[in-house]
């Protein structure tokens, strides 16, 4: 099986990977839960830093869970990501107004309705755990588990030949 990675790949190699696959913007499904109430929708992400970003309002149903729960679980198209949800505040109050002005760029059909500049805050997702599905060259599945709390990485095969 050639795999289209080096299975012995390094932490930051892996966390390279995971990252370049999600680009600088991408819509990701975000689930959050409290008291086993579980819920999911979609939630335009921008990627610095190391981290994920999205906003919301401060007055929506799944800001109230974040509170209440900051572990939630982002996912797009083979990458599954658990981690850590952070209010920063007003998305306005932004040291360098970075996420504005990327959101602006990558997505201006969502900033140009959903920008309320006094209840948009900044949520920031600090990466715990993240499983990155992906194929070999011929076409066998594998898995890359990236471990940000012990920052180890195991590939593994998923199909066998």
């Amino acid at each position: 099986m050639n795999f289209t990675v080096d299975k012995n790949l390094t932490f930051d190699q892996a966390v390279e990977l995971m990252f370049s696959k999600l680009g600088v913007w991408k819509i990701m499904a975000l689930a959050s839960s409290v008291k086993d109430h579980v819920m999911v929708r979609n939630v335009s992400c921008l990627f610095y830093d190391g981290k994920i970003w999205f906003k919301t309002d401060k007055n929506f149903r799944k800001t109230q869970q974040l509170y209440e729960n900051p572990r939630v679980a982002l996912c797009w198209n083979g990458v599954q990501v658990e981690g850590l949800a952070r209010n920063t505040g007003l998305v306005v109050d932004e040291p360098g107004r970075r996420f504005e002005k990327l959101y602006r760029e990558h997505l201006w059909g969502s900033y140009n309705k959903y920008s309320h500049e006094d209840t948009e805050i900044l949520i920031e997702v600090t990466p715990t755990f993240v499983e990155v599905w992906d194929t070999s060259e011929d076409n066998y599945a594998y898995q890359i588990f990236i471990d940000f709390e012990t920052k180890s990485v195991e590939v593994k095969e998923y199909d066998q030949k």
